[in-house]
């Protein structure tokens, strides 16, 4: 089985196709061909809103889930700047998490980001690859997903960033929560020392 197929077949698996209301052979009708090198099948918001993505993530026995305020996910979209494809399904080359600049802030870790010249994560993509690789979400080595931002109505951007990390099951997380993928935000001003900024060589959408 191809990487892509592998892929794919655990997007089926995990039950993407009905979250899109599709079956299992229209969804794989709509993966585009893998870049070469492979890389990580992302599945867009257009496709699967990301708050309903969220729950497939899994870290042992415990499901993801989206943190109590933040219930306006779905209007995180791609940063200025940062083209992505229009597309239900594409592809994120080269990833990484970006442990290099824990305890950055999103405006150093950004323009660190582009002169490398990559591209920062969006939330999406971020779990995106987590569905395909759990074991990438490890207690202190987390992430921010800054390639996503919310614009305000009158000019500029939202204060807080999306982020990836493991909950501690405190809070209105609950006990019940602890250890589980958690998508919450950070301000984009602050620093945390066991966040990353996760970031991809490029996204690609070859034809199907």
């Amino acid at each position: 089985m191809t990487a892509a197929a592998a892929q794919t077949s655990r997007l089926i698996d995990l039950g993407v196709p009905d979250l899109a209301g599709l079956t299992g052979a229209a969804f794989t009708d709509l993966v585009p061909a893998a870049p070469e090198g492979g890389g990580v099948l992302v599945v867009s918001p257009s496709l699967v809103p990301t708050a309903e993505l969220a729950p497939l993530l899994t870290k042992g026995d415990k499901p993801g889930f989206v943190v109590e305020d933040l219930t306006d996910l779905a209007d995180f979209v791609p940063a200025p700047g940062e083209t992505v494809p229009e597309a239900p399904l594409y592809w994120i080359t080269d990833v990484e998490r970006g442990d290099g600049m824990a305890n950055w802030s999103p405006a150093e870790a950004l323009p660190a980001i582009r002169e490398r010249g990559r591209v920062p994560l969006t939330v999406s993509e971020g779990i995106s690859w987590l569905l395909q690789e759990p074991e990438r979400l490890e207690r202190g080595r987390c992430f921010m997903t800054i390639g996503s931002r919310k614009p305000r109505a009158k000019g500029g951007l939202d204060a807080r960033t999306p982020a990836l990390w493991i909950s501690n099951g405190t809070g209105r997380d609950s006990r019940a929560r602890k250890g589980a993928p958690k998508v919450g935000w950070c301000w984009a001003g602050n620093r945390h020392t066991w966040l990353g900024f996760a970031s991809a060589g490029a996204r690609r959408c070859p034809s199907p």
